[in-house]
């Protein structure tokens, strides 16, 4: 977990805390069939896709030891369900525990009953059910990989059915190169990212040392200071442009519902427009958050258009990209809605959410929907 990195764990994990999209009524993948009709599909690094920081430590479950829990926890429903609303990277720690691989919080390094969430394979076999499930969707895992067992990784993952999606690492650009083009990483059914914090692990077990493909920012409180985006210590400085991958943190030390409405709104824009232009004008290709359901506004998943808007169109927002147009051609935007009340509101059919909800309100239920309409418009053209 990213909270307060322990000592310990740095000594031991070359000082990896985790890591960790589309539009959640229309997953992004889709959103390629206009490239894909006019063969003009775009490579993997060419979209943005939505994240969720430590996808496994859901709020209200217990530990599968049997204990309670006394771990803080980063989201509000199952990593199954996140796929489902278009989460497309997950962040995972992993331990080992009971002779086994466990998404585990730790506690001077080491996981315990207390901080233990459930065995690892639980998790990745929903990952594999949702890829065959959804055999047009591509999901990335990164481990914050605290495995110390021989191919404890290789044997975990063998053991959950995700090797047959697995993308390889001899594939993985690594001097900034373009990534493999979305509809090619599909019809090859590599479809499957998954990097480690461990470097020795790519050579060991074929699985890619995330910071040989990707840049990272600070992670936690420090990655959120305003007008700043600085890389975190393991990760190249955001400009490299050898690592043609770009992960965007953006969460705080402490994980806080509440918060995460007023983090994972304006100011969450905001950082992605200042990481932009420090990234050597890259969007960034994963978005991370807690509570990625909760907003003041449109969220995480509207930050998360608004990089692939520009990525695939030049446009403020992916709805507003124009089929069969040249790229900086966009719809105009749609009038700006009305302030809601600060008070409670409840459209139409639906249950009383208050101003603290999160995106299951009026913005997404009604704006969103509308939004997704506009897309499915644009393919059927």
């Amino acid at each position: 977990m990213r909270q307060h990195p322990d000592p310990a764990d740095r000594s031991q994990n070359e000082g990896r805390v985790s890591i960790p999209a589309v539009h959640f009524f229309f997953p992004l993948t889709k959103l390629g069939l206009v490239f894909f009709d006019q063969g003009k599909d775009l490579p993997f690094n060419k979209y943005s896709w939505l994240t969720t920081h430590n996808s496994f430590a859901v709020t209200g479950e217990k530990s599968a030891t049997g204990s309670s829990l006394l771990a803080p926890t980063n989201q509000l429903d199952t990593v199954t369900a996140q796929l489902k609303n278009g989460v497309r990277g997950l962040m995972l720690d992993m331990y080992d525990f009971q002779n086994d691989i466990w998404l585990c919080h730790s506690f001077g390094g080491n996981c315990y009953n207390f901080t233990a969430f459930q065995p690892a394979i639980n998790t990745l076999k929903e990952i594999q059910s949702f890829l065959e499930s959804n055999p047009s969707e591509v999901v990335t895992i990164m481990i914050e990989d605290y495995v110390k067992s021989k191919n404890g990784l290789s044997k975990v993952f063998n053991a959950s059915g995700l090797t047959k999606y697995w993308f390889p690492v001899s594939q993985m650009p690594r001097n900034g190169g373009d990534w493999p083009l979305l509809s090619d990483m599909i019809k090859k059914n590599q479809r499957l990212l998954v990097f480690t914090s461990k470097k020795a692990k790519q050579a060991s077990e074929g699985i890619a040392y995330e910071w040989n493909y990707i840049v990272e920012n600070q992670y936690g409180s420090d990655g959120m200071k305003a007008g700043k985006c600085p890389n975190r210590a393991e990760s190249s400085p955001m400009d490299t442009k050898s690592k043609s991958l770009v992960l965007m943190n953006y969460f705080p030390d402490n994980p806080n519902a509440t918060e995460a409405c007023k983090d994972n709104s304006a100011a969450l824009v905001s950082m992605l427009n200042t990481c932009h232009t420090d990234d050597g004008d890259r969007w960034p290709n994963y978005i991370a958050v807690d509570f990625y359901t909760k907003s003041d506004g449109g969220g995480a998943a509207q930050a998360t258009d608004t990089a692939n808007g520009h990525m695939v169109c030049g446009c403020d927002n992916i709805v507003y990209c124009k089929a069969n147009a040249t790229f900086g051609t966009c719809d105009d935007p749609p009038p700006a809605p009305r302030s809601p009340p600060a008070t409670t509101v409840t459209p139409p059919g639906t249950s009383s959410f208050t101003s603290d909800a999160s995106i299951t309100s009026t913005t997404f239920l009604r704006g969103e929907l509308i939004a997704t309409l506009s897309i499915a418009v644009v393919l059927l053209l």
